[in-house]
């Protein structure tokens, strides 16, 4: 059996930062990873010769400053930064996103923004409810903007009405929850860019997104560890002195400490000895929301000036759509043609997760025409299905997260981290710092400075997603 000092579960941007740090650190490094390709829901792939990626992907200014510096040694001029140039549909019409306050007056009905305006006033007067999703959002923006975006997009990208939706989820996807603090995002400068970690720039890369995934995998090698993909872990077992790992095929390896990057209930699933029954109940009723993408061709060059048109309304099940050409510069992508990616959140087995090609293409290119969108001279449909994309934040969830979260924490020689693995929807710059700080964690004897872990969590729990 093949021993190391640090195992890695999942080749995502957390389990590759975190592969990454170890071995710069000098530990002997395994990376684990079902899939033939590095990044997770970060890669990047080939559609009909454009660089594509899993939706919309940026890399946000709020990037801690040694990250960024990080990746901007590995990937040099490629990690372009692009000022954002996107739309938002908002009662029946288009205002551009980021939110500017000039544009979205001008856009908006006289009779809409009184409304908003009315219940500002009283929301400045009323006390903070965090019962639900939609509790927190009334009480804190009222009730017109609620109904006009958070509400739809809320059953949108959940599945849910936001009154079974846990009021954290308002707290980590809507930094702007109060009229003072929309009015600040609506009101600031231009030149303010990446101040406060908000802005109308972004980072990204000359090839994708999944370059920054390539680039941190291949730092990982060059530093000495080893990364096995198509490599499905099938059970991990823990002890005091350290995690034996055994992989489909009846192969297995051992270290000193495991990092996963799993989805934190197929590792209880995964675990040896088999959990206690409350906690394998917990496991099975935390869920995460689905998503179909759609890649449709178009013929003829660019469909549109803008990176990303974002569909909060009812009228489409497409809750974003982008030009990935668009976010960023370079003379590998065709003159000829573009390659628009439609997100439709979904549940697995539902009628768009089963649809097919030619049914999701109908769907989308329907959503276009009533969204007043260009129309798509369609060259050809690709589709993709992501299992995992989205905690979802129901009432009750909260409690369950906390058996599950404190059985993984109790075990011996492992930690959990990134998005799946602490059940957190967050950006990617946050993820890796996940990574981050797991590999510093890890002290020359493979064991866990719970400490130092601790207050790494305590930082997590602060991040806020940004769009």
């Amino acid at each position: 059996m093949t021993s190391y000092d640090v195992a890695v579960l999942g080749a995502g941007p957390a389990g590759l930062a975190a592969a990454w740090r170890a071995a710069r650190r000098g530990r002997s490094v395994v990376v684990l990873e079902r899939s033939e390709r590095l990044g997770g829901m970060s890669a990047s792939f080939d559609v009909a010769g454009v660089r594509v990626d899993h939706g919309s992907h940026r890399l946000h200014p709020a990037t801690p400053p040694r990250l960024l510096a990080d990746l901007r040694e590995l990937l040099g001029a490629d990690l372009q930064t692009r000022r954002r140039h996107g739309r938002l549909r908002l009662a029946g019409t288009w205002t551009g996103f980021p939110l500017r306050g000039g544009e979205v007056v001008r856009a908006l009905p006289p009779a809409l923004l009184a409304a908003a305006g009315r219940d500002a006033v009283i929301a400045t007067l009323r006390r903070r409810d965090d019962s639900s999703y939609a509790a927190a959002l009334r009480s804190g923006l009222g009730d017109t903007l609620y109904e006009l975006v958070y509400a739809p997009y809320a059953e949108k990208l959940w599945g849910l009405p936001g009154e079974r939706i846990d009021a954290h989820q308002a707290r980590v996807r809507v930094s702007a929850d109060t009229p003072a603090k929309l009015a600040a995002r609506l009101l600031r400068p231009r030149r303010s860019g990446s101040r406060g970690g908000q802005g109308q720039v972004f980072h990204y890369p000359r090839r994708g997104f999944g370059e920054i995934a390539e680039a941190i995998a291949q730092a990982a090698v060059d530093a000495g560890a080893s990364i096995r993909t198509t490599t499905e872990v099938s059970a991990v077992a823990p002890d005091s002195s350290g995690v034996t790992v055994e992989t489909a095929g009846g192969g297995s390896l051992s270290a000193r400490h495991a990092l996963s990057t799993l989805p934190l209930p197929l590792l209880a699933r995964l675990s040896r000895p088999c959990p206690p029954a409350d906690i394998g109940e917990s496991a099975a009723a935390l869920r995460f929301r689905a998503m179909v993408l759609v890649y449709l061709v178009h013929e003829g060059g660019r469909w549109s000036p803008y990176d990303a048109h974002y569909l909060p309304g009812r009228e489409t099940p497409v809750s974003r759509l982008s030009e990935p050409a668009n976010y960023r510069s370079s003379v590998d992508d065709p003159a000829d043609r573009s390659v628009l990616c439609a997100e439709l959140p979904c549940a697995i087995g539902d009628p768009v997760w089963r649809a097919g090609d030619q049914e999701l293409a109908e769907l989308v290119t329907a959503g276009l025409a009533v969204s007043e969108l260009p129309r798509l001279r369609l060259r050809a449909v690709e589709v993709r299905r992501l299992p995992r994309v989205y905690p979802v934040f129901d009432t009750g969830y909260a409690a369950r997260l906390d058996v599950l979260d404190a059985w993984a924490s109790s075990l011996p020689s492992l930690t959990s981290l990134g998005r799946l693995g602490l059940f957190a929807h967050d950006n990617t710059h946050h993820a890796l710092a996940m990574g981050y700080a797991a590999a510093e964690a890890i002290g020359p004897d493979g064991a866990l400075d719970r400490v130092a872990w601790a207050r790494a969590r305590q930082r997590f729990t602060t991040h806020v997603v940004e769009d």
